[in-house]
C-alpha cells in the first residue's frame, strides 16, 4: 500500500510567484497537488510546465494545505473568499507575513495558519555551478534560507508547514523559526522599506557620479567592488578586519547627510503595520 500524499492547492498557480511553486512542486511524490489560476497570463506560464488549472470548487474543500500565492494587494479579497471553504484542520499557507498581519485572515479556530518566506540566495553563498551562480532570486539552483512561523494552530502543522516551504523554496539549507510579527520586521520593514530604499539610493548614487562626468564603467566597478569588501568587514566575513580611520571619518558624515534621527522607528510595531496597509 502507498504512502497517501498531502493534498496540496496551490492559488496564482501561474503567477510570478506561483509559477516558481508550481516548478518545484508538480513532480514531487509527497504532495498531490491542484492549481488555480484565472488570469491568461497565468495560465500560459502553466502549459510551460505541463500543468493544467482546476476549479477552486473541486479542489479547495479537500485541501490539507491550501498555499495563497497571490500579490499582496489582492490577498485580502482572495482570503475572504477561500478561507471559509477550507475544511476543517488544514492548513492555510501564506508566503509573507502581509495578510496576516494586515487581519485579512478570517477567524477559524478549526484551522491553522502558517507563513514561509525566502531569504533569497546569500551575497556570500559560492556556487560553483554558473546556473546557481546566476540564481539570485533561489528557488531554481541556488542555496539559501528561509523563515517559518506557526501563526495559529497544533504544533505538527509547524513540521508540515516548514517541510512543504523546503520544497517550494529549495534547494533549501536552513529553516529559521520566527514569529509572524518577526517575520513582519524583516518584511517589509528591514528587506523592502530599509534595505530597497538604501539599495536604490546606492543605485541613485551611481547616476550622480556618471552625470558628473565620471566613466559609468569606473563608477560600476568601484561601487560593487566596494559594497562587496565593505558588506564582509560588517557581516563578520573577515574576522578582524574593519574599516580605516578614515572612512569611519566619512561613514559619519554621510550618515549625517542622509539619514533622519527617527530613520529607526520604521521598525516599531505601528510602523510596520502602517507599511504592511500600505502595501494589502
Amino acid at each position: 500500500m502507498g504512502i497517501e500524499k498531502l493534498k496540496v492547492t496551490l492559488i496564482g498557480a501561474g503567477g510570478k510567484m506561483g509559477y516558481r511553486l508550481s516548478r518545484n512542486l508538480k513532480d514531487h511524490k509527497a504532495y498531490e497537488v491542484r492549481y488555480i489560476e484565472i488570469h491568461d497570463e497565468g495560465l500560459k506560464r502553466m502549459q510551460e510546465l505541463g500543468i493544467q488549472a482546476t476549479e477552486a470548487s473541486a479542489c479547495i474543500h479537500d485541501a490539507d494545505v491550501v498555499i495563497y500565492a497571490v500579490p499582496d494587494v489582492a490577498i485580502g479579497e482572495v482570503t475572504a473568499l477561500y478561507v471559509p471553504k477550507m475544511k476543517k484542520k488544514a492548513i492555510g499557507m501564506f508566503l509573507d507575513p502581509a495578510a496576516p498581519l494586515a487581519g485579512h485572515l478570517a477567524q477559524r479556530a478549526d484551522i491553522s495558519y502558517f507563513a514561509s518566506h525566502p531569504c533569497h540566495p546569500s551575497v556570500f553563498n559560492w556556487e560553483p555551478d554558473e546556473d546557481a551562480h546566476y540564481d539570485y532570486f533561489g528557488g531554481i539552483a541556488a542555496k539559501q534560507n528561509i523563515v517559518c512561523a506557526l501563526i495559529q494552530g497544533p504544533e505538527e502543522h509547524y513540521a508540515i508547514g516548514e517541510e512543504l516551504a523546503k520544497v517550494i523554496y529549495g534547494p533549501v539549507l536552513k529553516s529559521i523559526r520566527v514569529t509572524i510579527e518577526q517575520m513582519g520586521i524583516l518584511e517589509p520593514a528591514l528587506s523592502e522599506t530599509f534595505c530597497g530604499a538604501l539599495i536604490t539610493v546606492l543605485k541613485e548614487g551611481a547616476d550622480v557620479a556618471i552625470a558628473k562626468g565620471v566613466p559609468k564603467e569606473a563608477v560600476y566597478e568601484f561601487l560593487l567592488g566596494h559594497i562587496n569588501i565593505e558588506l564582509a568587514l560588517l557581516f563578520g566575513q573577515l574576522p578582524g578586519g574593519k574599516f580605516s580611520d578614515a572612512a569611519i571619518k566619512a561613514i559619519e558624515i554621510g550618515k549625517g547627510k542622509l539619514f533622519k534621527p527617527d530613520w529607526k522607528e520604521i521598525f516599531e510595531p505601528d510602523s510596520v503595520k502602517a507599511q504592511i496597509k500600505a502595501i494589502t
